[in-house]
């Protein structure tokens, strides 16, 4: 029997957007070299970057979908699909399934998965105090090492990362882009050279310096210090770094104030940047530009130590706020009270009073919160 090359009604209704053959792998960075280097594919995507598990490389007609972890089995087909319930799969409850799997006459397991878009998840707000001493650090994509700074991700809602890279020269990174709400990186230590799209020649980020990246802005890095150290917070925690193999940076053109998705792109230079009195007492403040930049959606400040303190409880009503202790130490009074000090970090849930009980005459707190108006002392 000749099989019709068009394909019947139900394929129709799935609507498959991509093709994937699916390979478990022991060792991501090994096999997507294997498959870039030796047998001339390219990289597509990759995530998450901190702890990369899932990498999608195509070439010669093939795609090929690289999951670190996943059990020996069967080669198996991925169909990203706009619609995977169209079958009418169902579930033990009779409801119905969003994906399923089906098999061929030969066993091939064909996996119907919904399309990969972006997605928050709900906050599930918690006290969160990370010590310098206990961070692990996991090798991340190009060369990365990263400390975890929010294990839980408050559900999965926020991701907060100190990397570092030990030792400097050229990185082995690519033009690529994020598929995120939200994301800043913040320069601890070092230096870094890095370009974006439509910014401009490349730059050097320098320790105090802070750039926000917009959804999908094509960027790179290029090269670092020796001691390379940056804070990166984004929302969602899980999101995807996508390979740009067409736009060379720096482009072409130049557009500072190009609109991404509702945002543009800032760079903060702390050498230019003013430092004011912050409603915090005993404190001023150096903002980083980000609110105005995001439309409220975030906002990012320096905070040191400047005056009497006063132990006044304050809260906040937003989804998240994450300090980062740059310099000095303090104590914090938040469900108890916690001696803080440097590059330890704290994340404060919605409702939660909190206060400095001390602080160093040295103390420096970088401080992140989204939205923006959920910086303290407002009172919600």
């Amino acid at each position: 029997m000749k099989p019709s090359s068009a394909p019947n009604e139900d394929a129709k209704a799935l609507g498959v957007q991509a093709a994937e053959v699916c390979l478990p792998c022991s060792d991501l960075d090994s096999s997507v070299a294997f498959c870039v280097e030796r047998l001339g594919l390219r990289l597509e995507t990759i995530f998450p970057a901190d702890d990369p598990r899932v990498a999608v490389v195509s070439g010669h007609g093939l795609r090929l979908r690289l999951e670190r972890g996943r059990p020996t089995a069967p080669l198996c087909l991925r169909l990203s699909c706009a619609n995977p319930a169209a079958l009418g799969a169902v579930g033990p409850g009779g409801q119905e399934v969003q994906g399923g799997e089906l098999v061929g006459p030969d066993g091939l397991r064909v996996l119907l998965a919904p399309l990969e878009r972006l997605e928050v998840p709900e906050l599930v707000p918690a006290f969160v105090l990370t010590r310098a001493r206990a961070g692990e650090w996991q090798a991340g994509r190009a060369g990365m090492q990263y400390r975890d700074l929010l294990p839980e991700r408050q559900g999965g809602r926020f991701v907060a990362s100190h990397i570092r890279i030990p030792h400097g020269g050229p990185v082995p990174d690519y033009v690529h882009y994020h598929d995120v709400r939200f994301q800043m990186i913040y320069c601890r230590a070092g230096w870094v050279r890095v370009v974006y799209e439509d910014q401009g020649p490349s730059f050097v980020l320098e320790a105090g310096d802070c750039v926000l990246q917009p959804p999908r802005i094509r960027h790179r890095v290029l090269a670092c210090s020796d001691g390379l150290a940056v804070i990166e917070v984004g929302c969602p925690a899980l999101h995807a770094t996508l390979v740009e193999h067409e736009l060379e940076l720096p482009s072409s053109t130049l557009a500072p104030l190009r609109d991404f998705a509702g945002q543009v792109f800032v760079r903060h230079v702390a050498q230019q940047g003013a430092w004011a009195p912050s409603p915090l007492a005993g404190f001023e403040a150096r903002d980083l530009g980000l609110a105005a930049a995001t439309r409220g959606l975030g906002g990012a400040r320096v905070l040191r130590r400047a005056g009497e303190l006063q132990a006044d409880a304050t809260r906040h009503a937003g989804e998240l706020y994450l300090g980062y202790v740059l310099a000095g130490s303090a104590q914090l009074s938040c469900a108890g009270s916690h001696g803080l000090g440097v590059d330890d970090c704290v994340a404060i849930p919605p409702g939660t009073d909190w206060a400095w009980l001390e602080a160093s005459p040295d103390f420096e707190w970088l401080e992140v919160t989204l939205p923006a108006s959920a910086q303290p002392p407002g009172i919600g």
